[in-house]
């Protein structure tokens, strides 16, 4: 009989289990361990090179086929032997054999370099590392001292000149280090870190740090290399040692030691230069010293660069949205511990995204400046709900453009209540004052309901516009027939006006023009119909533009 559930089961095993294939899984595994065998039997090539026919120190010879792969995979594929059936020893043997390599390859590789970071490295005359007498011999007193071979890297990048000391040189640095009181398992860490100690004379600054290190941590700073890892370049000792000294004219030994313990980037970013940037601004906001000591104490898991530049582009966003200076100053000395725990967005994109003003987001942010959080980079913002002084003024809107005739809810109210600028109430006192010009309030309503704009202006640029229009000869009347006027900006009635008159002056133009003959059309157009009528018109319309441009 057929069996409808052994179909299913038959289906599944092939549905979902696809890649339980015992044939592919078995081919994966070979090819898996056929490349590890392929790169021991390159390992093992170059390491007998390396040490039998070029006689380097064994050590050395095996660190650099363990740990150069780059230098390994160009090898190979030099030589074709990652192919399947072939020698690869034999094969990369026979190939060393007439093709000598550049050594110092492998060895600045196997010290822990990229190929682009010790490129710049390589000698130009010479490829066998016994002939380069003092590097070798520098390279082995390190070695012989504890600083790994895999983490000397940086000592080639920052303190490259440590490997062209004369004989005895390099073991007496250390060894004035040691007598000083450091310790060789804190002075190993700090080389394989920051090897510019090794430069030039003994650096006490280095020696102060690590004995207050020492004293209000209680324990030895071999811990203090690894921290020292984030600086790309040097570390400035004698910054460092400043902070501690700063830190600890406000913390007791205890307090100071538990603080550098939990955070100890406090110290080691920057040398410390961060956190004196961060105790500066926050003093420049008027945070007290024991505010910014609580501070310091509570302080964030985050770089000390990063709180710092979170900071500061809050800061900047405050300023952006026109907040006044004491605002800023209360909500920075309030929450400067969340503000730098999160980068916001810029402004422009929150003025967006929010859909408001920089007034309202100005009364948002004094409300709760913990709403910023939200504004953080890779959260979703949603617009700010309405105020209730918001619908108040559109509801305001609403009963005044239902006075001036419109339809309640029609689509022209809905498209002029968008052009509307200001609050409901200040829309009445701008039609009032035209009324107050000397016009009919039904030929007002009218205007208005013609050219919506005109009240999105204050009262003040409403009247310095009808003010020229009067003063130019022109009625009340006009401006009935042509409400747009108010909306053009006063630059260019000026400009329009001025020019106009200097034509009439010369002849070539009639007097008696309609408002929005001269207003109205484009500069193009007004050039090609009137300014070009007269041979000096031009220049004097490019020194009016000027002239009222400068005045701006």
């Amino acid at each position: 009989m057929f069996s409808f559930r052994k179909l299913h089961a038959q289906c599944s095993f092939f549905l979902l289990k696809p890649c339980q294939n015992p044939r592919l899984q078995s081919t994966k595994s070979a090819t898996k361990f056929a490349r590890k065998a392929t790169l021991k039997e390159a390992q093992a090539a170059l390491l007998e090179y390396l040490h039998s026919t070029r006689s380097l120190n064994f050590l050395d010879a095996d660190n650099m086929c363990r740990n150069s792969p780059s230098f390994i995979q160009d090898l190979l594929a030099k030589t074709h032997s990652h192919t399947p059936h072939v020698n690869t020893k034999r094969c990369i043997s026979r190939y060393l054999r007439y093709h000598p390599i550049n050594e110092f390859e492998p060895f600045f590789e196997s010290a822990g370099l990229s190929p682009s970071e010790y490129a710049p490295l390589l000698p130009p005359h010479m490829i066998y590392l016994n002939d380069d007498v003092l590097l070798m011999e520098n390279h082995q007193t390190l070695c012989n001292f504890g600083v790994p071979r895999t983490k000397m890297g940086r000592v080639f990048k920052l303190a490259p000149q440590v490997f062209r000391y004369k004989p005895g040189i390099l073991i007496s640095k250390l060894q004035e280090y040691e007598k000083l009181g450091v310790s060789r398992k804190t002075l190993i860490n700090v080389v394989a870190s920051n090897p510019c100690i090794l430069v030039g004379g003994v650096d006490f600054d280095f020696v102060k740090v690590v004995e207050m290190l020492k004293s209000v941590i209680g324990k030895d700073c071999d811990w203090i290399g690894e921290h020292l890892l984030i600086n790309k370049d040097c570390c400035n000792w004698r910054v460092m040692f400043h902070v501690l000294i700063l830190l600890s004219r406000v913390f007791n030994e205890k307090q100071l030691g538990d603080l550098i313990t939990r955070n100890p980037g406090l110290i080691f970013e920057e040398s410390g230069s961060c956190v004196l940037s961060l105790i500066g601004f926050l003093l420049k906001f008027g945070l007290s010293v024991n505010r910014v000591c609580v501070m310091l104490q509570e302080f964030p898991e985050i770089r000390v660069v990063k709180f710092l530049s979170n900071l500061r582009l809050c800061f900047l966003f405050l300023t952006e949205i026109e907040m006044e200076a004491s605002e800023i100053g209360r909500i920075l000395q309030s929450h400067c511990l969340v503000l730098g725990s999160f980068t916001i967005k810029r402004t422009i994109t929150l003025l967006t995204n929010l859909n408001v003003g920089k007034k309202r987001m100005c009364r948002v942010v004094k409300d709760d400046p913990l709403v910023m959080e939200r504004w953080a980079l890779g959260r979703r913002i949603e617009p700010l709900v309405n105020s209730y002084l918001e619908f108040e003024s559109r509801a305001l809107k609403k009963e005044f453009m239902l006075s001036l005739g419109y339809e309640e809810n029609s689509k022209a109210m809905n498209e002029s209540i968008k052009l509307f600028r200001g609050r409901g109430a200040e829309l009445q006192e701008r039609l009032e004052f035209i009324v107050n010009a000397g016009l009919d309030y039904e030929v007002v309503c009218k205007m208005i309901r013609e050219s919506p704009r005109i009240l999105s202006q204050t009262t003040d640029r409403i009247n310095m516009k009808i003010e020229s229009l009067v003063n130019e000869g022109y009625a009340m009347s006009d401006l009935a027939s042509f409400p747009s006027f108010l909306s053009y900006s006063a630059q260019r009635v000026k400009l329009r006006f001025s020019m106009y008159n200097w034509l009439k002056k010369h002849g070539a133009a009639e007097a008696g023009l309609a408002l929005s003959t001269i207003i109205a059309c484009s500069d193009k157009a007004f050039e090609k119909m009137y300014v070009n009528r007269h041979p000096s018109g031009l220049q004097v319309w490019r020194d009016l533009k000027a002239q009222i441009s400068s005045m701006a």
